[in-house]
């Protein structure tokens, strides 16, 4: 049945992909100019596939996948962008939201995840009902709470802009503006937010050192937390319930993507990369803070919970010193030079 699904669904969403874009115009070619290599951190695995194959990375196609995530024209009000609710300076999350806020001062029924090392995630969205990265931004361009936009009408939007049509010509190869060419450059941009530089990677290349405060919670962290947030991208990619109970948006998780009693409240564990910056937390932003987090997974969790994860079925009995300890490690996987890197800001960098 799941296996059914996904090919159900991602059928469904190519023909809406490649039924929306057709032009009359008369194509103007261009040579595509700047390849981007993407680099690997050290240590850090291989993408679980190759999701840039069949869209080569230039930096034509990655400065155009930028301006389409901040224009809010992809919205029908004109008010919202992908950066308004995928904020760089919380990691590319929605800081200090519960919920995402959409057109129309409508809300959505669960948090802005952080938008960093997408490449690598096999799954997207808190129920992982996307596996692939083109495919990603459709769901919320297209949600009468999110974007709410029609692609036909962002495509006209867009071919009215002499400067769109110059750079979808330089990033593709010529001027046509389509549906696909849109997903495929911001796959470019969202594919390159990767985050691979906090004090936690640098103790890594030994570079610098942890106190002995961090070094504890360090411990503390294999201990309890590897299991689903594993070294070094701090995830697991898993599906998992974590004992929460239902919301008041009645959010079953991944059980509606596979009808299966047994996925009923699952979600992605989410990476703890830049979690110091990515507040509130829970799929539904329901905690406030990392401490609260901490204790939640300390002492607030119901072992006797239908369908709890086997790993949380034990009590994580934490000293107050321990999760204080714990806590200062987790503050060393903030990457603040991500975070102000004018490379992936709204605004360009300012050129010396």
């Amino acid at each position: 049945m799941k296996k059914v699904y996904w090919i159900g669904y991602s059928f469904m969403l190519i023909i809406v992909v490649f039924s929306v874009g057709a032009s009359n115009e008369q194509p103007i070619s261009y040579e595509k100019k700047t390849p981007l290599p993407f680099m690997i951190p050290k240590g850090w695995p291989s993408l679980p596939k190759n999701i840039f194959s069949k869209n080569k990375l230039t930096e034509e196609g990655f400065q155009l996948g930028k301006k389409l995530f901040y224009d809010v024209r992809l919205s029908k009000d004109n008010t919202i962008s992908c950066g308004s609710c995928h904020q760089q300076f919380a990691s590319f999350a929605n800081y200090d939201h519960d919920v995402s806020h959409g057109i129309h001062n409508s809300f959505t029924n669960r948090n802005a995840p952080a938008l960093i090392n997408v490449a690598w995630m096999p799954l997207l969205h808190w129920d992982g009902a996307i596996n692939h990265i083109e495919m990603q931004p459709l769901a919320p361009i297209t949600s009468p709470n999110e974007m709410g936009e029609q692609l036909d009408e962002i495509l006209t939007k867009l071919k009215n802009d002499s400067t769109y049509k110059r750079m979808f010509a330089s990033a593709f190869g010529d001027n046509v503006i389509s549906t696909p060419k849109i997903l495929k450059a911001l796959a470019q941009f969202v594919g390159n937010l990767v985050s691979a530089d906090s004090k936690y990677d640098k103790v890594k290349r030994g570079e610098q050192q942890f106190t002995a405060f961090e070094e504890r919670g360090y411990v503390i962290f294999k201990t309890y937390c590897n299991g689903c947030h594993t070294e070094p991208l701090f995830t697991n990619h898993s599906l998992r319930n974590n004992g929460q109970v239902l919301n008041k948006y009645n959010d079953i998780g991944y059980q509606k993507i596979t009808n299966l009693r047994k996925d009923s409240l699952k979600f992605k564990v989410p990476t703890l990369r830049n979690v110091q910056l990515t507040l509130p937390y829970m799929h539904d932003g329901h905690i406030n803070s990392l401490s609260q987090v901490i204790e939640y997974y300390s002492n607030g969790i119901d072992t006797s919970s239908l369908n709890l994860d086997p790993l949380l079925k034990k009590k994580i009995l934490l000293t107050p010193k321990q999760k204080m300890e714990l806590q200062y490690f987790l503050y060393t996987l903030t990457d603040s030079s991500f975070v102000k890197n004018p490379r992936f800001s709204f605004l360009p960098a300012v050129v010396k």
